[in-house]
This record gives C-alpha cells, sequence and structure tokens, in this order.
C-alpha cells in the first residue's frame, strides 16, 4: 500500500555525529501514525516527529492497552538499508496484541509503515559495527472513555532512531529470588507495556546493590530460570575438561512458555549456532544446576540476548548473595555467535535465511 509523506522543513540530522556514533538515542525526523476506528484502519501517514494530543480518559493510559515491538534496521557493506527479520517482528506483535484484546494490524499496513518510515529517514541509520537504527512500532487505546472496557479506537505509531548497544562490558546481574516478572496465565509472552513497568522497582533494586540487571525466576517457587531483565538468557555448558568427559559446548537456554518472550534475536542465535555444529537445548534450568555449574565450571559463559542488548555476556551472576565470576576472550562463543549474527545483519556474509528486508522492496 502508498502511504502518503510529509517530509519535514527543519531536519534535525548531523550526518558526521550519526557516522561517528555521536548522535544515538534520539528520534529520527519523521514518524508513521494510522487510527483505528470503527473497525477500520484510516489517516495512515508519515508525518514529522511531533508530540500527539491525547485525551486524559484515553483508555491506554489507564488500564495499559499497550503493545510495542522492538526492531533494527541497518546499514549494509553496500549502503543499502534492511531491517532485521521484518516477518517475525509481525507476527508477534500481533501476537501481542491478540493476548492485549486489541485489533491486530493488517500485514500490508504494518509492511508498509515500516519501510515508508525507514526510507524517509535512511540518512539517519548509521553504518556499522555497532550501530543501527531502532525501530519501535506501537499501538495503545485511545478512545477517551470512563469506566473500564476493551477499546474501540486505537493509534498505531512506528518511531525510531540511531542506536548504540546498551552494554559495553560483561554485565553483574542477581538472581532474583523475591519478585517476578511473569505468571503462569498472565502476559510474560506478550511484549506489552505492562510487564516492563512491572519490572522496573526490583531492577531498580538490584542497581542500588550495584549490580546491572536482574536473573528472573518462575514466579511459583522461585527456583527455575526465565529472562534475563529485559532479555532472554543462555548458558554454555562445556564438561570437555572433566574427567573421562569426551563433550562439546552446549547451548542451554530456557524453553519459551507463557512466561517467556519468544525472543527474535533468541531464535536467529539458535538458528546460527545449530548451523555451525554446536549443539543447542532448550530446557528447564534451575538456580540449583546454574549454582552448580559456575561452581565447578561446568558453565563457562552466561549471555543476554535481545534486540537492544544483542549479544550481552554477564560477567558476575550473584546467587542468594553469593557472587560467581566469568571470564571472556575472542575466542568465547558469545563473541563468535554476536559476530556471526553481526555479520548477517551488515551484509557482510551472505543472508541464507531470508532475514534482511531491503528497504524500498516491499515483500508481503
Amino acid at each position: 500500500m502508498t502511504i502518503p509523506v510529509d517530509r519535514t522543513a527543519n531536519t534535525r540530522i548531523d550526518a558526521s555525529a550519526i557516522a561517528d556514533g555521536k548522535m544515538t538515542n534520539v528520534p529520527s525526523d519523521h514518524m508513521f501514525i494510522a487510527e483505528y476506528a470503527n473497525k477500520e484502519w484510516r489517516k495512515a501517514r508519515v508525518q514529522p516527529y511531533r508530540a500527539i494530543p491525547l485525551a486524559p480518559f484515553a483508555l491506554g493510559l489507564h488500564y495499559a492497552q499497550a503493545v510495542f515491538e522492538g526492531m533494527k534496521a541497518y546499514r549494509l557493506e553496500n549502503s543499502s538499508v534492511a531491517v532485521f527479520r521484518i516477518q517475525s517482528h509481525f507476527q508477534r506483535f500481533n501476537r501481542s496484541l491478540e493476548r492485549m484484546e486489541m485489533p491486530p494490524v493488517p500485514e500490508d499496513l504494518f509492511y508498509s509503515a515500516i519501510n515508508t518510515f525507514v526510507d524517509a529517514d535512511r540518512d539517519w541509520v548509521p553504518p556499522g559495527p555497532e550501530s543501527a537504527f531502532y525501530i519501535r512500532p506501537l499501538m495503545f487505546a485511545s478512545e477517551e472513555r470512563m469506566g473500564l472496557k476493551s477499546s474501540d479506537e486505537f493509534l498505531f505509531i512506528v518511531v525510531g532512531g540511531p542506536f548504540r548497544p546498551l552494554y559495553s562490558k560483561p554485565l553483574r546481574v542477581k538472581v532474583e529470588r523475591k519478585y517476578s516478572r511473569a505468571a503462569p496465565g498472565g502476559t510474560g509472552s506478550a511484549k506489552c507495556a505492562g510487564n516492563y513497568a512491572a519490572a522496573m522497582y526490583p531492577t531498580q533494586r538490584a542497581r542500588e546493590e550495584g549490580y546491572d540487571q536482574v536473573i528472573w525466576t518462575d514466579a511459583a517457587s522461585h527456583t527455575r530460570i526465565e529472562e534475563s531483565g529485559t532479555m532472554n538468557v543462555a548458558f554454555i555448558e562445556d564438561k570437555s575438561f572433566v574427567k573421562s568427559q569426551n563433550t562439546e559446548p552446549v547451548i542451554v537456554t530456557p524453553a519459551l512458555s507463557d512466561t517467556i518472550l519468544d525472543g527474535i534475536t533468541r531464535s536467529s542465535v539458535i538458528t546460527l549456532a545449530r548451523d555451525s555444529g554446536i549443539k543447542v537445548e532448550e530446557r528447564s534450568i534451575t538456580v540449583s544446576d546454574l549454582q552448580q555449574g559456575l561452581e565447578s565450571g561446568t558453565i563457562r559463559e552466561v549471555f543476554g540476548i535481545g534486540t537492544a542488548a544483542s549479544l550481552a555476556p554477564i560477567g558476575t551472576v550473584s546467587i542468594d548473595g553469593i557472587e560467581h565470576s566469568l571470564s571472556y576472550n575472542e575466542n568465547s562463543i558469545v563473541y563468535l555467535l554476536r559476530k556471526r549474527l553481526n555479520d548477517v545483519r551488515y551484509g557482510r556474509s551472505e543472508d541464507l535465511y531470508g532475514w534482511m528486508n531491503e528497504i524500498g522492496v516491499v515483500e508481503v
């Protein structure tokens, strides 16, 4: 579908600062917006980035009917721009909308919104090796109404800007034994705003203790590992140095459930690892398993996986007040996998999986 573009007359772009990685985490010149009312989508357009009017009684402000995605566009080696795994993000966005009793976004509208928005701001997409253009599709209830109900009116918006990785060095994390991110039957597998708000208090308490993030455990017993902060989490188990063991390293990551987000980066890493001959096990891992593995040295690496964080090594894990340290070098599996993923994202290696969707080419 064709989306009209109202280009800004006053660009805020500083091309040299973007190229040098000095202009990051700021909104780009434009935004996409569309309205949903009377069971139809209308007024889809790209316009200059600006505040939007919203009634104080807009239902999304009171009852948290709000869903978002996190995606990235990359500047390829040939200078073209491509979005990473747009179809997977579209599918997850609509799964989250369904869980929050919100209408689906049609596929052609989603693709065209991303494509037209990023194309309008393609000069904001920085070159590699680590920088990217972060894309935030979001949708929330905009109907003005007193009283609890599922909204009949919504706004679908896409914004973005140049972005650098969140973490520049291995993280310090603590295993959270009191607070929970999600419970069975809840919204843990949906990318809804309320999940992130609920995580802020325990995360801030962990930061006050000197940690960057927490490792979430299950709500019922706090004995099973689920996620790390706003990321999926994985462990490299290597028993090859143990006497009588003749094994290869294995990536272990908690199996997906209704309390764990189906991470797009997680899925990509699993695919790359398996195609590289590295065994991957998606299964339950308990806090006790983690503690024993860290104490014996059989767990050699721990890392978070997410859109914003990419692959983030974890250097310190605190379990019940006892800290366990891990060290990394250029041959660590987490760094090798991150390089393989980035080689695809930046067009340095062949895209065997069809993950990169070049801007200006809509494939629905």
